[in-house]
């Protein structure tokens, strides 16, 4: 589809630019014979809570698609699944998406025109389960207060508060990535999010979040060179029932985020066609 291969090529373009040269990671674990140790025990902050600080890359195993919604029940008619994993949320899943009809026939519109008006597309924000499987890095920076995540796609920022302060209850002014709180349960991160725009695109497919929707990650540094993020979506417009996908990020050595500037000089959009 031409909006893919657009997408495609601008991501992988851009991995070819040098900016700044190797520069070797701080406190890297090694084996014996000199390599980083990826398996060593997950590092930790001074008050003892897991260290998840660190450039991320996106990491996913390829595996079967998922059961194809088809037919009435899901209006969605027949699709063919992609099975890419830097597109598709239900790539993995054990059981199809659980859109409501409105649900599926908009992620159905969306698909007949080639997925065009994808925020990312057009140098918007992306939703977070997409920038969960952007193949372009994030960087988090966490301290006891605040955890910010720092996303190469777009020059995205995100801010977890883990101050204390509840979810907002003033009706929000609505964000692309919604306001987040988080709180530690054990040694899992937990940040609840809420507040986003009505028109929120999870994945490339175009799986939309709304107004109403909450999303829940409870996000592990199993060890040095592995995270594991579980996110539970909940959005009684969109979806019958909540449902979780899990995200996999491994530790980007040596290496720092290149500056990503979609809009500069931007042409593409304007060429985007439905058919």
């Amino acid at each position: 589809m031409i909006f893919r291969s657009v997408l495609l090529a601008g991501m992988f373009c851009t991995a070819l630019l040098a900016q700044w040269p190797k520069y070797p990671t701080a406190g890297v674990p090694r084996t014996p014979d000199g390599k980083p140790n990826l398996t060593a025990p997950t590092p930790r902050t001074a008050d003892g809570h897991p260290d998840f600080s660190g450039n991320w890359d996106y990491y996913r195993e390829r595996t079967a698609p998922p059961p194809v919604p088809t037919g009435a029940s899901s209006g969605l008619g027949p699709v063919t699944p992609n099975t890419s994993p830097f597109f598709n949320i239900g790539v993995g899943l054990k059981e199809p998406i659980p859109f409501t009809p409105w649900a599926a026939e908009l992620r159905k519109s969306r698909a007949a025109a080639n997925n065009k008006d994808n925020p990312d597309a057009h140098c918007l924000p992306i939703g977070l389960t997409q920038f969960h499987m952007h193949p372009q890095p994030r960087k988090i920076v966490q301290t006891p207060g605040l955890i910010v995540i720092i996303y190469e796609s777009n020059s995205g920022l995100r801010q977890i508060f883990m101050d204390g302060r509840p979810l907002p209850k003033n009706d929000p002014q609505p964000w692309w990535y919604g306001y987040s709180v988080g709180h530690w349960d054990g040694d899992t991160l937990v940040v609840e999010t809420i507040g986003f725009r009505d028109d929120v695109w999870l994945d490339v497919e175009g799986s939309p979040l709304t107004g109403t929707g909450k999303t829940t990650e409870r996000i592990r540094r199993i060890n040095y060179g592995n995270m594991e993020t579980e996110m539970t979506i909940e959005d009684p417009k969109a979806y019958t029932k909540p449902w979780t996908v899990k995200f996999n990020h491994k530790i980007m050595l040596d290496e720092e985020l290149i500056e990503f500037i979609c809009g500069e000089n931007e042409k593409d959009a304007p060429h985007l066609v439905s058919h």
